[in-house]
């Protein structure tokens, strides 16, 4: 196995021709390819450079010295998504001129549409397999709870982004902009997001264990339509959060004030009264939750 596979190392270079320099670093013997246009100065026999090694599309041992991946044999860091193969695994674009690393099947979901899609970001490390393939690997919780910071009460009710590291059926686990982990329940989704995909979530709550419980479900008042959320708007200006109609009141009035039928009021109030966010008495509407 070629152990200097995924890392950076100094070679010397040993021969050239017009477009490359030929390297050898000294702890295996094996000839790299290095392009000049690659190389940070030029080299004569015997003179030493520093680079990132790796097998490159065309399967050709090449030396990179500007294109240095932070995506390394144990060297974690997040990789872009940019291709998928149903037979083989997802490519994952770490910055190398003529390379993408495959992250394979076996590591995935058994379900395939929650496989990552192109734009979706997977932290990853190398390995090397015993015939000189260079694979992604994918961090496991151990390497989340060491990047992991703490979170913060203050982020209650707070919208994050986050990305989708693992899914298990208990759940779903992110880690946000911010490295804190979060945790998504089924009941807090409509659709179980992928792994790699970056969501908007919501902080509901702090976990025993030092996570976030996030929901991607909208808050009551952005689930509740737009007739529902302009009456709840003319109620927060109201001083008094209290408004002179009700699902008895005149048509034709409720058209001149709020500009809809008799029949989009009443279903617009349903909503806030489901969502809790108004009371109905005999004569008006009044806001229950003042909170913007």
């Amino acid at each position: 196995m070629n152990s200097a596979l995924g890392k950076v190392v100094t070679a010397v270079m040993i021969d050239e021709n017009d477009r490359d320099y030929f390297v050898q670093p000294d702890r295996n013997g094996q000839t790299y390819r290095l392009p000049k246009d690659e190389s940070p100065q030029a080299l004569h026999i015997g003179g030493q450079v520093r680079g990132f090694v790796y097998q490159n599309e065309d399967h050709q041992l090449q030396m990179t010295c500007k294109h240095i991946p932070t995506v390394q044999v144990d060297h974690y860091d997040y990789g872009t998504v940019v291709g998928v193969r149903r037979d083989l695994g997802v490519f994952v674009d770490i910055g190398l001129p003529n390379k993408d690393i495959v992250v394979s099947l076996d590591n995935l979901p058994e379900l395939k549409h929650l496989w990552p899609q192109p734009g979706d970001k997977l932290l990853i490390a190398l390995e090397v397999d015993d015939k000189d393939r260079i694979w992604g690997k994918l961090a496991d919780e151990e390497i989340y709870h060491t990047i992991a910071n703490a979170p913060s009460k203050k982020q209650m009710n707070h919208d994050i982004m986050a990305t989708v590291f693992r899914l298990k059926l208990n759940g779903t686990h992110v880690i946000t902009d911010n490295y804190e982990l979060g945790f998504i329940h089924p009941s807090e989704r409509d659709q179980e997001p992928r792994l790699g995909q970056r969501v908007k979530a919501r902080v509901i709550g702090l976990s025993s264990h030092g996570s976030l419980n996030l929901s991607l479900k909208p808050r009551a008042y952005q689930a509740i339509g737009e007739d529902a959320d302009m009456i709840l708007t003319m109620l927060k200006h109201d001083v008094k959060h209290r408004l002179p109609y009700t699902d008895k009141s005149d048509p034709q009035e409720i058209r001149a004030v709020f500009g809809i039928s008799k029949g989009q009021f009443k279903r617009a109030i349903g909503h806030l009264l489901k969502a809790g966010l108004v009371e109905e008495t005999s004569t008006e509407l009044v806001l229950l939750d003042k909170e913007d």
